[in-house]
């Protein structure tokens, strides 16, 4: 056995690295989005649109360099990742407002609790987003809907 990878797994792992890159990107978008989305929202709501906004990247990008080829039609990806995304989102959300409203201002946190919250919430869902987009956003072959 080669302690090298074959071209097939090299492949897999450039994937992978491309889903990481990418979704580093659209959660950057996310993160960020959520600064303007609270001067007009609170926190809670602001997680919920700012999630939205990575969303809109994260398709576009993942559709096009990670999961290409899908034979599914563009309608059923689309409902497919925004049901994946809903998962992602609840555990962003959970994540962030738990952080925000529980467990910084017990530690006595008061540096940017929101910023701080919000960008570590945005890694939970990273592994369950990668398995769901892979099976059932961006299919190699058509599910039945």
């Amino acid at each position: 056995m080669s302690a090298w990878p074959d071209a097939e797994q090299r492949a897999a792992l450039a994937r992978v690295g491309r889903y990481l890159a990418l979704g580093g990107l659209a959660a950057a978008v996310n993160w960020g989005s959520r600064f303007g989305w609270s001067l007009i929202l609170p926190f809670p709501l602001a997680v919920v649109c700012a999630y939205a906004c990575g969303m809109a990247v994260a398709f576009g990008l993942f559709r096009r360099f990670v999961f290409p080829g899908s034979t599914a039609p563009l309608a059923q990806q689309a409902r497919n990742f925004v049901l994946v995304n809903l998962v992602g989102m609840g555990l962003t959300w959970i994540v962030a407002v738990s952080l925000v409203d529980g467990v910084f201002p017990a530690l006595g946190m008061r540096f940017h609790p929101e910023a701080i919250g919000h960008g570590l919430a945005v890694a939970a869902p990273v592994a369950s987003s990668w398995f769901g987009h892979r099976r059932f956003s961006f299919p190699k072959t058509s599910a039945p809907s």
